[in-house]
């Protein structure tokens, strides 16, 4: 029961403490294939995808020509 900013406990007690919020659980599935999983795989594709170009740029080599001149 909630009355003015305070809640009434089951003692019939008022409760001046802040109301607390309704507790929610994210029951989505964070691992196998799921869509979560997928778009995350997709983005550190995309980012190691413009990473390597940008080696490739700065360097004037590829990937393996980097590599092997190490």
């Amino acid at each position: 029961m909630t009355s003015k900013g305070f809640t009434i406990n089951e003692r019939g007690q008022p409760n001046r403490f802040a109301i607390e919020p309704k507790v929610y659980v994210d029951k989505t599935p964070r691992i196998g294939f799921t869509k979560y999983a997928e778009k995350l795989n997709g983005r550190l594709a995309m980012i190691a995808f413009v990473s390597l170009i940008a080696v490739e740029v700065i360097t004037g080599h590829g990937l393996i020509g980097w590599l092997t001149s190490l």
